[in-house]
């Protein structure tokens, strides 16, 4: 016993020491492994290594049951040290984590379009909540659709990066989760059809990604909507994230491109994504008591929502410029306001993400992004602004020429520097090869603000060219979210008769 005791202090010292120089969950790991060794040796009559004192198996296992009541005597004072500092901060436990709600990817690959991480749903019980109120089939019913989005959620994660997975029959995950989500939807509705009780008594809960709660719980089926549209949203920009990464050809072996097909594509897709976000703007965030939408997670706050929204319409301008790039009929003056037009839509984006919490990887990144994309738009606009006021006669539009490159050269710069930035924050990301707009534009700006400066070096000098830049023109944002409606309530609620039971028409709270 004296042995035991001694052994058993050691180890705790042992534990002291590591839980300072190493993490918690090692420590953590080490010390249930020990015990679950003397957990092992004293059901297992057979056990041979810890016999220190018997031949007799009887003895030897009551020897080893007081070696674990000892150990765990000597692990409580050390795990309720080290347990405090898992209480800190604003994440739901670690353990919650480790078992994969909120799962944060090292890297998400190549990226054109940034998708800030797919909320994830949690399993609900629909038969507790509504089992009294009614029928079965449309409870069973609701249950397996929202299953089938959880389950589908889970396997591909916060972000999708495969364009080849598919599925058993043939389809792909992206598609058929889309195609859940549209399924679900009608059927959710009924939930709040008419100003029903019954939107208050279901919790519906998501994993965040850009917030710094790990999960957002609330009684509210409009909560569950605003999800989905989200989720629906999210889900259309990362196809139009794979549509749009360059591949090589079979035919050709060039350098990898991006076919025109899929930037047309692409570009109906970024409507269809701003529609969802402007319909859960202007239709779903209303019906959310203020009380609620102060309790919204950052992922689905007004401010970010419209962010994406633009974000949306501003990657469906780069795609209009790149396709008027490679047309020989595009002016430069409908060059300029394809420019001037994706300024304005990153400038409002960054302006509704501005004074937003987002701090932590995924929200990070977002306002990376959108900066990079905004000073990079901000490039391509006074390049074309500078070739248009060049096309002059004056000295004095020479000048502002320019001016009007110069500008257009340091935005450029100061963009490659805001992309690496973007690249290096978790998750990591990284560029796909060349393409499009900034590939062409990364080759004329140098060269053309260089030449310019050459010819009219006489006329101005770097100092006054910099702080007469001209103004960019303004332009009215020329694409429009598309005009997505939320759906009918699904058929199989007309036939419902919904049992009313003690309930209160006002209970609005419920939020966790």
């Amino acid at each position: 016993v004296v042995v035991v005791v001694l052994l058993g202090t050691f180890q705790n010292l042992c534990f002291l020491w590591f839980s300072v120089e190493l993490s918690g969950t090692l420590v953590l790991s080490i010390e249930c492994f020990g015990f679950l060794i003397c957990h092992h040796c004293a059901v297992n009559e057979n056990t041979r290594t810890f016999d220190l004192t018997s031949q007799q198996p009887g003895q030897r296992t009551r020897f080893v049951e007081i070696f674990g009541v000892i150990h765990f005597i000597l692990f409580v004072p050390a795990f309720s040290r080290y347990s405090e500092p898992l209480e800190m901060g604003c994440v739901v436990s670690t353990p919650k984590d480790s078992g994969g709600n909120r799962r944060r990817p090292g890297s998400i690959g190549e990226v054109s379009v940034y998708v800030p991480g797919l909320r994830i749903p949690k399993p609900v019980d629909f038969a507790q909540s509504l089992g009294d109120y009614l029928s079965k089939n449309i409870v069973e019913r609701l249950s397996a659709l929202r299953t089938r989005i959880v389950v589908m959620t889970g396997q591909e994660g916060p972000t999708i990066t495969r364009t080849k997975r598919k599925t058993q029959h043939g389809g792909s995950t992206l598609a058929d989760l889309v195609q859940a989500l549209e399924d679900y939807l009608p059927v959710l509705l009924g939930l709040v059809k008419d100003g029903s009780h019954l939107q208050y008594k279901v919790q519906f809960v998501w994993v965040n990604q850009e917030d710094n709660k790990e999960e957002t719980t609330m009684s509210n089926a409009w909560y569950e909507v605003l999800s989905v549209l989200h989720l629906m949203a999210m889900l259309s920009l990362s196809q139009a994230n794979l549509l749009l990464l360059p591949r090589s050809s079979s035919n050709d072996g060039h350098q990898p491109k991006v076919s025109e097909e899929n930037r047309r594509a692409s570009v109906d897709i970024f409507l269809k994504a701003a529609g969802y976000l402007d319909c859960a703007v202007r239709h779903v965030l209303p019906q959310l008591p203020a009380e609620l939408r102060r309790n919204l997670p950052v992922d689905l706050a007004e401010g970010v929502l419209r962010a994406l929204s633009l974000q949306a319409l501003g990657q469906g301008v780069d795609i209009q410029l790149g396709m008027a790039i490679d047309s020989t009929k595009a002016t430069l003056a409908v060059k300029r306001r394809l420019a001037c037009e994706m300024v304005k839509c990153w400038q409002q984006a960054q302006d509704n993400i501005m004074n937003l919490p987002l701090t932590n990887g995924w929200g990070e990144k977002h306002c990376l992004f959108v900066k990079w994309k905004y000073v990079e738009a901000k490039a391509a606009a006074y390049y074309y602004h500078g070739l248009i006021l060049d096309e002059g006669n004056t000295e004095k539009s020479h000048g502002m020429a320019v001016a009007a490159l110069q500008a257009a050269d340091e935005y450029f710069k100061e963009s490659k520097k805001l992309c690496e930035a973007f690249n290096a924050a978790s998750p990591l990301s990284r560029n796909p090869p060349p393409w499009g707009t900034m590939k062409y534009l990364s080759e004329k700006i140098p060269k053309d603000t260089s030449s310019k400066v050459r010819i009219n070096r006489d006329l101005y000098s770097h100092e006054r060219i910099m702080e007469t830049a001209p103004t960019l023109p303004d332009f009215s944002l020329a694409l429009k979210p598309d005009e997505y409606q939320l759906p009918q309530v699904d058929s199989s609620w007309r036939t419902e008769n919904i049992k009313v039971g003690q309930t209160d028409p006002n209970h609005l709270k419920g939020d966790k």
